[in-house]
């Protein structure tokens, strides 16, 4: 095992950490004594799960250790710890509307799912998926991640509900992009069977 899937494995460890400290500060606020170093230490998690998402690409490419175990690994923990922050800040409540709304979680959910089946069919169809990411995609992530830490941070005293609102709005831009995207290999592959 190469050090930069190591390092992915224990980013991988972390997001259940993160989602039971999540939890615990929830439960502390709905008794009505909120625990702020519980909320630290998720956040904390949060962020270095996060972070060492940079550092095992560096690894990776600066010691030459791609394998292909990693390139699944990588984005599997990248959408594991999104996906579980999401979940987790819409299903736990941090404070009064301190949460994202469910119906931006089912958003974010039918994109990837439309995005998983996609993949399948073009596979399916072509056995293979040459896939390109669009900035879109790479913008929605962020916007998501904003929104998330939103909730988390609680540095403003602005209701969690806009930044939804932007990451909203390129979760169902970068979906239409995916889609079309999707749309052009189908009608290449027809062509090249015509």
């Amino acid at each position: 095992m190469t050090y930069a899937t190591a390092i992915t494995i224990l980013r991988l460890f972390l997001v259940p950490v993160f989602c039971v400290l999540a939890i615990r500060y929830g439960d502390s606020v709905s008794s009505g004594s909120p625990n702020e170093t519980t909320r630290w230490l998720a956040v904390g998690t949060y962020i270095v799960a996060a972070a060492m998402d940079g550092i095992d690409g560096w690894v990776a490419r600066r010691f030459n250790q791609k394998s292909l175990i990693g390139s699944i690994l990588d984005p599997l923990t990248d959408k594991a710890l999104l996906l579980t922050g999401l979940i987790t800040l819409t299903l736990v409540d941090w404070g009064q509307d301190w949460r994202l709304p469910m119906w931006f979680l089912v958003l974010v959910i039918a994109r990837d799912i439309e995005i998983i089946v996609g993949i399948w069919i073009l596979y399916f169809i072509n056995r293979r998926v040459p896939i390109k990411p669009h900035w879109t995609g790479k913008v929605c992530t962020l916007t998501q991640m904003i929104a998330l830490g939103w909730v988390m941070l609680k540095l403003f005293d602005l209701s969690p509900l806009y930044p939804t609102i932007v990451a909203a709005v390129f979760t169902i831009w970068s979906g239409h992009a995916y889609f079309c995207e999707g749309l052009r290999q189908l009608r290449e592959i027809k062509r090249e069977d015509a």
